[in-house]
């Protein structure tokens, strides 16, 4: 069990002013006594968002750089202090209540990397389209392939105690940010966990990423390289302040454990 136990939710969120008080809302009452706090990363919206966040009760941070990795970068580089970092999107279609559920198998030390898998859980009629459902299924199947782990799903959703999250040296400032780490989780011999969470259909807006062919082009074509790119890269067991992997000798990847099962979603 973790003796520091703050819990930092950190949200990206580029003009998502229509849905992000209702999700920091929620964040507050579904999770309420598992999160301590709230980190708000906003890429220079123009719709308010920034005052959005404010009036939500979240912390706000300013990150003009444009990239998916660099957003979460700049929230965790916020908070210091957390014993245990989780992630969602701003978009609503990440279901809070599902917080608890992800973060307390971290909280209670029984995993270092707990994933969320939309798949085990209930989605939304038009909230994945068939070219993310597409691109989920490659990327798992590749990683199952190339690294023995079977992985469901990509889902945004996720908790991470800070010293793995450390220990991993995260370097994708782009769509690639989430793949990279799984697979050097799993390359590691992190203590990884899915768990099922709902996806529900955005508040508002348009997904940056499925929403446009530009977005889905560049975020399959990053998920893919980093999978690839990483069977080549030497790799350090999953303790706090691991040496960098780029440079430095290789550890055993995690054993097979391709057939341990989803539970299902609680209703």
């Amino acid at each position: 069990m973790i003796a520091a136990k703050k819990v930092v939710v950190v949200i990206p969120a580029l003009d998502e002013a229509a849905s992000l008080p209702q999700v920091l809302a929620e964040v507050w009452e579904r999770a309420a006594g598992w999160v301590d706090e709230i980190v708000v990363v906003d890429g220079g919206s123009a719709d308010g968002t920034p005052e959005a966040a404010a009036r939500g009760g979240a912390r706000l941070v300013v990150e003009m750089r444009r990239g998916y990795g660099r957003a979460l970068a700049a929230g965790i580089a916020a908070a210091p202090d957390a014993a245990i970092f989780a992630f969602m999107d701003a978009d609503g279609s990440d279901d809070p209540a599902d917080l608890p559920r992800l973060i307390a198998p971290v909280r209670d030390g029984q995993a270092d990397l707990v994933l969320g898998t939309r798949l085990g859980g209930r989605i939304a009629k038009d909230a994945m389209p068939a070219h993310q459902r597409f691109g989920n299924w490659l990327a798992g199947f590749l990683i199952r392939r190339l690294y023995s782990r079977r992985i469901t799903d990509l889902s945004p959703m996720r908790a991470v105690r800070a010293e793995t999250l450390l220990a991993l040296d995260m370097r994708e400032m782009t769509y690639g940010w989430p793949t990279e780490m799984i697979v050097k989780a799993v390359r590691r011999g992190c203590r990884v966990l899915e768990l099922p969470v709902n996806y529900r259909s955005r508040l508002g807006g348009k997904s940056k990423i499925s929403g446009t062919v530009k977005g889905t082009l560049l975020s399959a074509h990053f998920i893919l390289s980093v999978t690839l790119r990483h069977t080549i890269l030497p790799s350090n067991p999953c303790t706090p302040n691991a040496p960098d992997p780029d440079r430095h000798g290789k550890s055993p990847a995690r054993g097979n454990d391709e057939d341990t099962p989803v539970p299902a979603a609680n209703p």
